[in-house]
């Protein structure tokens, strides 16, 4: 066995070392460029588009509503990464990483938005009725390579047991266990029987559920973010221009610190943006190719507006408490760094409380979200008669997730999960022209 978490950890460094960030971000600049700068351009449209959808009803085929596409997407990415893998970022690569992150933000808003559109210009109905579509189905229809669609959707599926079931699950529990002193196996045993609650429903119950408690749990944490943010107002000038700085010169830092540099600022901040929105990996067109919309443009603006909640939102906020309340330099990292900012910004216990709550609450939101993107990758693979069986397995490892030691697992799925980029690129980048004739045809009609 050692020999094979040897191989996976030289495969994951090379998954998700310089040239996958390099292909990612090149992906996005690249596309920024095709489109116009449509996450720019566009972005007050993007915002219109979710506000009304809060309001009227959509028009078109699909499952679920453009809304509730966003909020199930929202809920794979808004997760635990969003507390830990800043704060880790913020160690291993300074303040710094924090602006190549915000950069990789914008630029994965193109990204997302090109993935979602091409996503619906091949989606398809399932043997149930269901519509679904994402990167293998563009590489199957569109490309004529199901075998490289077929390998996509490979890659999803061992990835979504890993990423998006197991792990959150481990971390839930952790945090359970240490804040309210509850056994693993019973927080195991409570998060399986409300996951099958909702995944058994199939996406609409996922839909229903996510589109209630992402808006809920985003909220909070901006609440309680602002309130220590605001409590250090004075602090923030000077934060924003270490930020800057250290973006582009370094930060020799102190406390935990040996010191960082402007490669470190950049690979830390840029890996840590790309695993948070997933743009370029395929993962969110699977859910958005559900909803119900009369134009791709109009469901991939929603995509825009996700990437800006997760990484310059919610990610964003993570950073700017770590380094308003100073305890970056402590020599803590993840979770506990987030942990220990919050306690010091907040109020008596409410620190810590937020922190616990949160963590349950995205790690929960991510198991949901990911029991989709398995089971479209499943269902492509193996047809809908095995769905079924697919849910109940989720629903088995998170139990296992639970009570786990789950470091190779942990480390696998992430390999996985970075592999996906490949196919996924070649389908989004080869539809040029396609993204190019879908903005021209749907603002011209706008007009």
């Amino acid at each position: 066995m050692d020999w094979m978490v040897a191989f996976n950890d030289f495969v994951s460094s090379i998954v998700w070392g310089p040239p996958m960030m390099i292909l990612l971000l090149g992906t996005g600049i690249a596309l920024t460029v095709a489109t116009r700068g449509v996450q720019f351009r566009r972005f007050a449209f993007a915002a219109r588009q979710v506000l009304s959808g809060l309001r009227s009803p959509a028009q078109g085929e699909g499952t679920v509503s453009p809304f509730q596409a966003l909020a199930t997407s929202l809920s794979a990415t808004v997760g635990v990464g969003n507390i830990a893998g800043v704060s880790t970022a913020i160690v291993s690569g300074g303040p710094g990483a924090i602006f190549w992150m915000f950069v990789t933000g914008l630029l994965g808003m193109a990204t997302k938005y090109a993935e979602i559109a091409v996503a619906f210009e091949y989606r398809r109905k399932d043997a149930s009725g269901a519509v679904r579509g994402g990167a293998m189905y563009i590489l199957a229809h569109g490309f004529r390579m199901p075998w490289l669609g077929a390998l996509f959707a490979a890659l999803c599926a061992l990835a979504s047991f890993g990423i998006g079931n197991m792990t959150q699950a481990n971390a839930v529990a952790d945090v359970l266990e240490l804040s309210f002193g509850v056994p693993l196996v019973w927080s195991g045993l409570i998060l399986a029987a409300v996951t099958a609650l909702v995944v058994l429903g199939g996406l609409r119950r996922i839909a229903e559920v996510a589109s209630v408690l992402v808006p809920g749990m985003c909220l909070l944490y901006l609440l309680c973010a602002l309130y220590v943010l605001i409590a250090h107002i004075d602090r923030l000038p000077a934060i924003l221009s270490l930020v800057v700085r250290s973006a582009f010169d370094g930060q020799a830092a102190f406390g935990g610190f040996a010191g960082t540099t402007v490669r470190a600022a950049m690979r830390y901040g840029i890996a840590r943006g790309l695993s948070s929105n997933e743009a370029g990996l395929g993962s969110a067109p699977m859910v958005h190719a559900a909803a119900v919309t009369d134009h791709p443009v109009r469901q991939a603006m929603y995509g825009i507006f996700g990437v800006f909640v997760d990484t310059l939102v919610v990610c964003m906020l993570t950073a700017f408490t770590v380094l308003s309340t100073g305890v970056w330099t402590s020599g803590r990292s993840g979770a506990e760094l987030s942990a220990e900012a919050f306690a010091q910004g907040l109020p008596g216990e409410w620190g810590l409380l937020m922190v616990s709550i949160g963590t349950v609450l995205f790690g929960f939101s991510t198991i949901l979200g990911w029991a989709y993107y398995g089971e479209t990758a499943i269902a492509y693979l193996f047809g809908v008669r095995v769905i079924l069986a697919y849910r109940l397995a989720w629903v088995g490892c998170v139990i296992i997730g639970a009570v786990g030691n789950l470091e190779t697992v942990w480390s696998f799925a992430d390999t996985m999960n970075g592999l996906m980029a490949v196919p996924n690129l070649i389908a989004v980048l080869g539809s040029m022209a396609l993204l190019r004739r879908q903005l021209r045809e749907f603002f011209s009609r706008q007009r």
